[in-house]
């Protein structure tokens, strides 16, 4: 599959399956009787729902690459300002003087966004870089100087181009397309998207995918790449609002592939040990 750049730090300005058992405990009482009378049961199917938004889609493939250095950035200053001491007229001068950092994160993408569940707290490797820009910035990294807005992934580009966030950290492809509205930092997590499936699954890569139902991400390059050139014919494209509800319907056997990019499907399979990552 294709190898792309990560960068989670984008700059503003330019039931799983529910098995639901319902036992049934009869009590049958009969006054007078000396036997009781039988009592008959029924088989009550698994719940079977798809994810809110989930839908069958029909991606176009992706446009030609276009002359750019995406992952390009510019060289840092030879001194790096210190805190309280922002470039005068700069935006890091305006989210100082304002009291606090807006950042755009993911709160379902385990290892890199997601809520710890012994204290619900968000953390992650993309929390962990977005806590370093408020230290840099205030010299702490204490929530009265943290606001964490949680941005879907469709919404990721929109979140910074509005300015509903001043920094975004997630898991996103830099490409040249995203490079015309939106800054990217510097790449630090090269990632090649690949495939999850069923530990039993016959789908040994991209090669086997003709005919099966493929789940991605709403926004994500990942929808596009599943129908681009040398990739098999009649692939099934669904699409999920995360990647975690993907998981969700490869477990309800609704798809029978989740693909993006490794580095988001490892956490998936640290979720569940009844699947593995092919390329």
């Amino acid at each position: 599959m294709m190898r792309r750049a990560l960068s989670s730090s984008v700059l503003r300005a330019k039931g799983v399956r529910v098995r639901t058992a319902l036992g049934l405990l009869v009590a049958v009482l009969l006054a007078g009787c000396s036997s009781a009378t039988p009592v008959s049961t029924a088989s009550v199917a698994p719940l079977n729902v798809l994810p809110k938004d989930a839908a069958r889609v029909y991606p176009s493939p992706p446009k030609d690459p276009q002359p750019c250095n995406a992952t390009a950035s510019e060289l840092p200053p030879t001194v790096m300002p210190a805190v309280g001491q922002m470039p005068s007229g700069s935006y890091m001068a305006r989210i100082e003087r304002r009291g606090f950092i807006r950042v755009g994160v993911t709160d379902s993408t385990y290892l890199w966004g997601y809520h710890d569940p012994g204290s619900g707290a968000l953390t992650g490797f993309d929390i962990d870089i977005l806590r370093q820009i408020a230290q840099a910035i205030f010299g702490s990294s204490d929530p009265k100087f943290f606001h964490e807005v949680i941005v879907s992934n469709a919404d990721r580009k929109s979140a910074v181009e509005s300015g509903k966030v001043d920094v975004l950290a997630e898991t996103m492809t830099i490409n040249c397309e995203r490079k015309k509205v939106i800054d990217f930092s510097t790449e630090y997590y090269p990632a090649g998207q690949t495939i999850l499936v069923p530990v039993n699954s016959s789908i040994t890569g991209p090669q086997d995918l003709g005919g099966k139902r493929v789940c991605a991400a709403a926004g994500s390059t990942s929808l596009h790449n599943l129908v681009k050139p040398g990739m098999p014919r009649g692939i099934k494209v669904w699409q999920a609002a995360t990647n975690t509800d993907c998981l969700v319907m490869l477990q309800q056997n609704q798809v029978d592939a989740v693909s993006t990019d490794d580095a988001i499907l490892l956490g998936l399979e640290a979720q569940d040990p009844n699947t593995k990552l092919v390329k």
